[in-house]
């Protein structure tokens, strides 16, 4: 069936602008409804093209107007923001996104189900703990540092902490001891709780194929695979793997003109979570144990002899979305080149 109407939304937390218009962009409605009655409006409308911003709850009204018969479009903010006439309001920013959803060259967010909205709940509550964990260790040492015990920064520092508290001979007040022992029963709480939640991440890695099948790339565990299931939209929306890399922000930024090409560093517009955990896993390849496992005549071994590390490290993390990319689309599991030629 042929829609003829593509109604763009703007969410709100109570209060939503609809504005609804032809496919040549004919105004047919405008309306400002509550919650509920958004959702009793679009219950009633024949089937429409729904266009909504990719922000908070979007995700969820996808899944209901994609059961009310819709079809639904999700589209970036920023791609958005262009075609607001003028002032900034709820019903500009819903002509704006109708607008922009008719431009036949804007690229549209992939809907997530709720299998990958509760993966990527888990990863975030996990990252959560972790920046908190590190910000009662940074506050622990600072405490010691006021009194001139200089710790060194990481969580396996914690051990020397414990030390410079326990000594019997110790110069520190009785009162700074208790409040960083206070901190200390902080830390072993968020540690444990981290822990919990990495088992738990390992857990569903280990009973999905695709995560199994990620898994086979060297440098990529379960986080990674995790973090791609959870944020990453189907591969097939990629026409190839570079094009992959470039949503996970790993190309580099263009400054080109005139015909003469200029590029700097990588871009970083993309999904920070995926690329971060991806640099991670470049670099652990690249410490002097991962090393032992590259072969001396590999494309890997070649361009470290000449680069910088973190540039390799870069390189090879673009290398691995690439792989990332192939393995989901061909359904098959990491072949090492090295081994396949011998």
């Amino acid at each position: 069936m042929t829609m003829d109407t593509m109604i763009g939304v703007d969410l709100a937390k109570s209060v939503f602008q609809v504005h609804g218009a032809s496919m040549t962009g004919q105004l047919k409605f405008r309306k400002k409804l509550s919650r509920q009655s958004f959702a009793d409006f679009m219950t009633k409308q024949p089937p429409a093209v729904v266009v909504m911003e990719a922000c908070g709850s979007a995700h969820y009204w996808a899944r209901e107007m994609s059961r009310l018969g819709h079809e639904v479009k999700l589209i970036a903010p920023h791609y958005v923001k262009p075609f607001v006439k003028r002032q900034k309001n709820d019903a500009a920013d819903a002509e704006a996104i109708v607008i922009a959803a008719q431009r036949p060259e804007m690229r549209f967010v992939e809907a997530k189900c709720t299998e990958q909205q509760s993966r990527a709940i888990l990863f975030r509550g996990r990252e959560r703990l972790v920046h908190q964990r590190t910000e009662l260790v940074n506050a622990l040492r600072a405490c010691l540092y006021e009194f001139g015990h200089v710790v060194p920064q990481g969580i396996h520092q914690l051990g020397r902490i414990k030390d410079i508290l326990d000594e019997p001979n110790s110069d520190l007040p009785e009162l700074m001891r208790e409040e960083c022992g206070d901190l200390m029963k902080q830390i072993v709480e968020k540690t444990v709780r981290i822990d919990t939640r990495t088992a738990k991440i390992k857990a569903l890695a280990a009973e999905a194929d695709t995560a199994r099948r990620l898994q086979t790339i060297p440098g990529v565990g379960p986080l990674t695979a995790l973090a791609v299931e959870a944020f990453a939209p189907p591969m097939e929306s990629f026409r190839c793997g570079r094009d992959f890399a470039a949503w996970l922000g790993l190309v580099p930024r263009q400054f080109s003109s005139g015909g003469k090409e200029r590029l700097g560093r990588v871009s970083k517009a993309g999904q920070s979570d995926i690329r971060r955990l991806l640099i991670i896993g470049a670099m652990s390849r690249l410490s002097w144990l991962g090393r032992k496992s590259i072969p001396e005549s590999s494309w890997l071994a070649r361009i470290s002899a000449r680069k910088p590390r973190m540039l390799v490290a870069i390189a090879l993390a673009n290398k691995m979305a690439r792989t990332i990319w192939a393995l989901l689309t061909k359904n098959e599991d990491y072949r090492d080149s090295a081994q396949v030629a011998a």
